[in-house]
């Protein structure tokens, strides 16, 4: 892994969070990979399609999202995110917040990294 790598990384994670609470989902589409599987914290998966739907209809509404990184790993054409996501938000019409522990996956692929999967699970406090 260079420097570099983990830069754009955590760079493209920021992109990724801010075009939630933006509500800029054709930015959100381009960063992610067709292939997408996106877990939610109570197990639900969402695909790309399902879960830019979701969010274009308001069913999910993200309010604040912090996200910091513990850590980067990449190794080849593949970056693993560890870190948290903790947010408010509304889902379908309910208010919540979050606090999770995260896990996130970004693929290279002709270059370019594209957002590929994302586990979140409740952190126990």
């Amino acid at each position: 892994m260079t420097a570099d790598d983990a830069a754009i990384i955590r760079a493209l994670e920021n992109q990724r969070f801010d075009a939630l609470v933006n509500q800029d989902f054709d930015t959100f589409a381009e960063l992610a990979h067709h292939s997408l599987s996106y877990t939610h914290s109570n197990g639900a998966l969402d695909t790309l399609t399902s879960y830019l739907d979701k969010c274009k209809s308001g069913y999910y509404v993200y309010h604040r999202i912090d996200h910091p990184i513990e850590t980067i790993t990449v190794v080849g054409d593949t970056a693993v995110v560890i870190g948290e996501m903790n947010a408010d938000l509304t889902a379908g019409g309910v208010r919540k917040q979050l606090a999770n522990r995260s896990l996130a996956v970004w693929t290279r692929a002709d270059g370019i990294w594209k957002f590929l999967a994302y586990q979140p699970t409740v952190k126990q406090v």
